[in-house]
């Protein structure tokens, strides 16, 4: 296969592109040959051990290492806040880190002159209180570097820092991490990257530092006489000496770019995971039972009473060992719902009680609030082991305690042959337990999932739906789980708490909701026709179009939704005669598989669309097509209505 971006055989660039892109290789590649084909390689090691040159290596090494420690210590902070936090006046900072890169070096230095000068700004200062003279000292000479070679550190790691998806730093921080250990911990390895590469461009640019350096800090040798400030004075002296001392600078600039291969951000990228090597590597193991070497289930409980405020509003309580599925259409709040509690949202603000503790007032990782994301978000530079182990050790458990207790979580969950694999070596059933393993291990008063189970195949799906509803069973504390599938909602949930517009709209036990559902959206979530309306005497009076005769409609004038099993629509191709009293002409538009039997989507001008379920028999004998047309028909005794 062909890789993406590869010019294809036969095509040829236009000429009027060629051309100038030749010349423009052309005209940066001759100044370097020009190098090459003046350099004396006879006197070559001659010049390059001269004493002058040795000398001035050696400083040009000392002072860019030192520059390099400079923005390391400056510039990554620097590069957090301008990827990570919005301020005012967050263009002018980026404007002022771009600024050297293309002011020239000789009016940078004359700024570093009138600023840290004798009698510069704070010079004079920095002179009477510390006894430090920058000019003309070997600190000048770092300083100057520092300036001009920073901002390709910062650049360089704020790309990485943009390519990093936040939710890995939240979910450290869910695990009781604080801001400092998940930036040491979490962050740096993440966008490692993007550091060696900003480190090699800064250590590059700041070696090769010529015009600040000579303005402010002047041309000393032995003190700030640097290896370039050496070729100006070899250019006037001895020319052959200068461009070989040249030639050892392009060779090590060369070195860097080649060294680095492109990767000017270093910009992390999540691998796919594959399957491990062993054959059945999703099927659940039989479940040790908890002994001396296994966590048992926490004896803690916790009850929940949270007042959510904002773009999502709603009052939750729940007791102790409560596990709540929070259901509804995209844009509903579920995120922005889990997101409060977590306290990682300006959208909604929640007052959350968790037992006795109100966690209000306390950052995100101190609330004992532990997160699995949809995806897992387990760290790809660590092990399964040290995922696990991660929010143990960010409690301060000594670290051969949260292993071994990271152990027996993994073994608890059927994955504990997997604790010396990394996220990219395991399949998504392996991921999506080692993500729970490491939540419950971190010993949380409230659990939160978001769609833990989406990303799944069917049989890995049930496998860990049926692992995670063993342990939700010992949890002491609350979970809610934010889902879009009706099997995970009844078999993991003790109550269904369904959203709309950021309201609850109903908060009921799984077999009332689905019974009885008030949201449309769930009643087809559930495979059911629903239409909402306007009750009338007789039935509903559909908003969307047509009149549904119901057998117990509520008072008239009250807004309800109509519920139809599509197992109770009946299709015919010739208008049915007899007891139906919801008769509809239409049209077949899809027909899909559900098990064993088919589902087939009516369009119809006089009522809104509805699902039929019948066998695959009965299509057949009625000759069921994409276009055929048909009549569809609902006893009214088969109508369920709800009060809205």
């Amino acid at each position: 296969m062909k890789r993406a971006g590869a010019r294809t055989s036969g095509t040829r660039p236009p000429l009027a592109l060629a051309l100038p892109a030749l010349a423009a290789v052309a005209f940066l590649a001759l100044p370097l040959i020009g190098i090459l084909v003046r350099t004396e390689w006879s006197e070559l090691a001659a010049h390059l051990r001269s004493p002058g040159t040795v000398q001035a290596l050696k400083l040009s090494l000392l002072v860019s290492f030192w520059a390099l420690g400079l923005s390391l210590l400056l510039g990554v902070p620097l590069a957090w806040l301008l990827a990570r936090v919005s301020f005012p006046g967050k263009a002018i900072v980026r404007s002022l880190v771009l600024l050297p890169m293309v002011l020239p070096p000789t009016v940078g230095g004359v700024a570093l002159l009138l600023a840290f000068g004798r009698r510069g700004l704070l010079g004079p200062w920095l002179e009477s209180t510390f006894g430090i003279t920058l000019p003309f000292h070997t600190s000048g000479a770092v300083l100057a570097a520092t300036f001009v070679a920073m901002p390709f550190l910062v650049i360089s790691l704020e790309g990485a820092l943009g390519g990093l998806r936040p939710r890995y730093e939240e979910t450290a921080a869910s695990l009781g991490a604080s801001p400092v250990r998940v930036f040491l911990t979490v962050t740096l390895p993440m966008v490692a990257p993007g550091v060696l590469a900003g480190a090699a461009l800064t250590w590059a640019r700041a070696l090769g530092e010529f015009g600040a350096t000579i303005t402010f800090a002047g041309n000393l040798p032995g003190t700030t006489q640097t290896l370039p400030l050496q070729v100006y004075l070899l250019l006037q002296e001895e020319p052959e000496a200068a461009t070989s001392v040249s030639l050892l600078l392009l060779a090590i600039a060369m070195g860097v770019l080649i060294a680095l291969r492109g990767r000017w951000t270093g910009t992390p990228v999540d691998r796919p995971r594959h399957d491990g090597p062993a054959p059945d590597t999703d099927a659940v193991p039989a479940q040790p039972a908890p002994g001396p070497d296994l966590p048992a289930p926490s004896t803690g409980r916790w009850a929940l009473h949270a007042d959510v405020t904002g773009f999502t509003s709603l009052t939750l309580d729940a007791d102790p060992g409560t596990t709540i599925a929070v259901v509804g259409p995209n844009g509903a709040g579920k995120t922005t719902l889990l997101r409060a509690l977590l306290g990682l949202t300006p959208r909604a603000h929640a007052y959350l009680r968790l037992g006795d503790t109100d966690v209000t007032a306390l950052p995100p990782h101190r609330r004992r609030v532990a997160w699995v994301p949809q995806d897992g978000a387990l760290f790809p530079h660590l092990s399964a082991l040290a995922n696990t182990a991660y929010g143990l050790r960010a409690q301060g458990v000594p670290c051969a305690e949260a292993r071994r207790e990271a152990q027996a979580w993994l073994d608890r969950l059927g994955v504990g042959h997997l604790g010396h694999r990394k996220p990219a070596q395991l399949s998504g059933g392996q991921a999506q337990r080692v993500a729970l393993a490491r939540a419950l291990a971190a010993r949380p008063r409230l659990l939160v999932l978001d769609e833990p189970l989406a990303a799944l195949d069917q049989t890995t799906r049930a496998h860990v739906r049926h692992t995670l509803r063993a342990h939700l069973a010992g949890f002491g504390g609350v979970c809610l789980i934010v889902t879009h599938d009706p099997v995970e909602a009844v078999s993991l949930a003790d109550r269904v708490l369904v959203l709309q517009d950021g309201r609850a709209l109903q908060d009921a036990t799984p077999t009332e909701v689905t019974r009885h559902p008030r949201s449309p959206w769930v009643a087809r979530m559930l495979g059911r026709n629903a239409w909402p309306g306007t009750a009338t005497a007789d039935g509903l009076d559909l908003s969307g179009g047509g009149i549904l005769v119901a057998a117990e409609p509520p008072p008239p004038g009250t807004p309800a939704l109509a519920i139809v099993a599509p197992e109770a629509v009946s299709l015919h191709r010739e208008k049915p005669a007899g007891s139906p009293r919801n008769v509809w002409p239409g049209t077949v538009r899809e027909i899909t598989t559900s098990g064993s039997r088919l589902r087939v989507l009516v369009t119809s001008a006089e009522a809104p669309d509805l699902v039929a379920e019948i066998t695959p028999q009965a299509a057949a004998e009625l000759g069921l097509a994409d276009g055929v047309s048909v009549w569809t028909s609902v006893k009214a005794t088969e109508t369920t209505v709800v009060p809205l």
